[in-house]
């Protein structure tokens, strides 16, 4: 009899615990630990090819894995994760990583270059990627302090057309030359 007992004590306690699992959607944070392999605990990269989440408006976030997700933006896994979230999801993730601190890193760069950079930035860049980098207007990405490899393989996207860019952007880039673009990407990867 009390092997019986226990073993009905036990098969309660496990359906019990398992109604209070199935109860409780994930937090914003728990979905977002799934991004910690590849974008650093709490957003902040610790991988030069892999950009810091962390400080990046919710908009920029939100749009970037919408665009991952229904393959619009080219991708080598990021599409494939996408694929795995709800927009309601998605859209948690954005708000968790906007709310975590500007991740700066420490990287090699060329002081000539962010000097060019910086005398660069606010003609040409400042009006959507506002206060040098740190911030982006509406769903533009903060660019302070990003890895400069990984900075350097999206304008090489956006350059050979393998990624779209923005209308406002190309009005921008199109009249510069590599080595100015170089200067701005080196400023920003400076900027802490």
């Amino acid at each position: 009899m009390m092997m019986k007992w226990r073993g009905w004590a036990l098969a309660t306690g496990a359906l019990a615990i398992s109604a209070m699992a199935q109860a409780a959607p994930p937090s914003a944070a728990m979905l977002s630990n799934a991004c910690a392999g590849c974008h650093g605990t709490n957003g902040g990269s610790a991988g030069p090819t892999m950009p810091s989440l962390a400080g990046q408006s919710k908009e920029a976030i939100e749009i970037a894995l919408k665009k991952f997700k229904s393959g619009e933006r080219p991708s080598s896994i990021m599409g494939r994760l996408a694929k795995g979230y709800s927009d309601a999801d998605i859209t948690a993730m954005s708000v968790f990583f906007s709310k975590q601190k500007l991740h700066a890193t420490n990287q090699p760069l060329d002081k000539a270059r962010i000097a060019k950079g910086a005398s660069l930035q606010e003609a040409n860049c400042g009006r959507c990627h506002l206060e040098d980098g740190k911030e982006g207007k509406d769903d533009t990405p903060a660019m302070a302090s990003q890895w400069l490899p990984y900075m350097q393989m999206q304008m090489a996207d956006y350059l050979s057309g393998k990624r779209k860019m923005p209308q406002e952007m190309k009005e921008k880039v199109d009249p510069m030359s590599k080595e100015d673009l170089e200067a701005l990407l080196h400023f920003y990867a400076s900027v802490k």
